[in-house]
């Protein structure tokens, strides 16, 4: 059986990241876009970050352009974005694509496990989020208009 540890991802600066280092964890995984509508949605990921990070949480953000072109910047424009803008601690990963044939396998694997409304596996719009538990496994997903916020509680009952 898969899980997240199953995958390897790049950082901003293109270096391979085992995400096997996050085993034990609960993450939220993002996909991201600096000009969106959504993007305030950055402000409500650190919040969470911040209040669940030393638990054994994190978010994962991982920039993608498939969505109205909206993340169009390379790497180290979309992290000082994101500094400047939101002062984010959590891991921004480098730019993927989430659907079609060059989709990344995170990707494809997240959808497996969670499809979305009537069991289509297409990422709709950026800041579609998915959250993983301790052992790795995908346990939910949620759909870009829902803040980040709202997954407080479902958080801090995977920390226990």
């Amino acid at each position: 059986m898969a899980t997240i540890s199953n995958f390897t991802v790049r950082d901003g600066e293109g270096q391979e990241v085992p995400l096997a280092r996050f085993a034990g964890q609960a993450l939220l995984i993002v996909n991201t876009a600096s000009r969106c509508g959504f993007t305030p949605q950055y402000a409500g990921l650190e919040s969470l970050q911040r209040q669940f990070g030393r638990q054994g949480f994190s978010v994962l953000a991982f920039p993608c352009n498939q969505f109205g072109a909206q993340e169009p910047g390379e790497a180290q424009e979309i992290a000082a974005f994101c500094q400047k803008n939101y002062d984010i601690t959590f891991p921004l990963f480098a730019k993927i694509e989430v659907n079609g044939p060059r989709a990344h396998p995170l990707f494809n694997w997240l959808t497996t496990e969670r499809p979305g409304v009537f069991g289509t596996r297409r990422i709709k719009w950026n800041f579609t989020k998915f959250l993983i538990d301790g052992d790795g496994r995908c346990i939910a997903r949620f759909a870009p208009f829902t803040r980040p916020e709202k997954l407080r509680r479902r958080i801090a009952a995977l920390l226990g």
